[in-house]
């Protein structure tokens, strides 16, 4: 898969995005139900994130974590265990734990699904997908995730956060705000599949 690395920047160690999401999007009118239609391109990391989340096509973790290992995984210190994003859209199977599951596999770590989940708060909360500011964003965000402390032997490992489009950050920042207070914690690191 080509891609065009960017770097990205947050309340983490480093990060970077394998390419942008969509390369050009063209208005061509309503449908029948007055919905807005558009002519939309997206970059080969774009469809291949559009067609495992929105189309099912789990084939597409492996090329897109893949390209994680090849490209993101070498600029970053010495990684110790992987971890995806908390999912915004609850689904029977997540696309982006089966992206980060098969970065674990491919770089011989653990993965850890379960050290942030989502707190009682967030389900009383709207969908950030709605939000268009970083402002409403982090305001909905206060106290949507918990850290859990699932680590029990001695060490502290650098850890890398897979996600699946980078935008305003507010997430990103949220999670590894709280990565960053856990003591089994020493680095964190940011790997988003696409940026917007």
């Amino acid at each position: 898969m080509k891609v065009r690395l960017r770097r990205i920047s947050g309340t983490f160690d480093d990060g970077y995005a394998l390419d942008k999401h969509t390369a050009s999007s063209v208005f061509i009118g309503y449908n029948e139900y007055g919905h807005a239609q558009f002519d939309t391109t997206r970059t080969p990391a774009g469809e291949a994130v559009f067609q495992l989340k929105y189309r099912s096509d789990f084939d597409q973790a492996k090329p897109l974590a893949k390209a994680v290992v090849r490209n993101i995984v070498p600029l970053f210190p010495k990684i110790g265990l992987v971890m995806p994003a908390p999912a915004s859209t609850t689904r029977q199977r997540q696309p982006v734990h089966e992206v980060a599951k098969i970065v674990a596999e491919r770089m011989d770590v653990p993965l850890f699904d379960n050290l942030i989940e989502k707190s009682a708060v967030a389900a009383n909360t709207g969908s950030l997908k709605n939000m268009n500011t970083r402002e409403e964003k982090d305001e909905a965000l206060k106290g949507r995730y918990l850290l859990n402390k699932p680590i029990s032997n001695k060490g502290r490992w650098n850890v890398l956060v897979v996600d699946d489009l980078y935008h305003t950050g507010a997430t990103m920042d949220a999670v590894c705000s709280l990565l960053a207070q856990y003591d089994k914690i020493s680095g964190v690191y940011v790997a988003a599949l696409t940026w917007r």
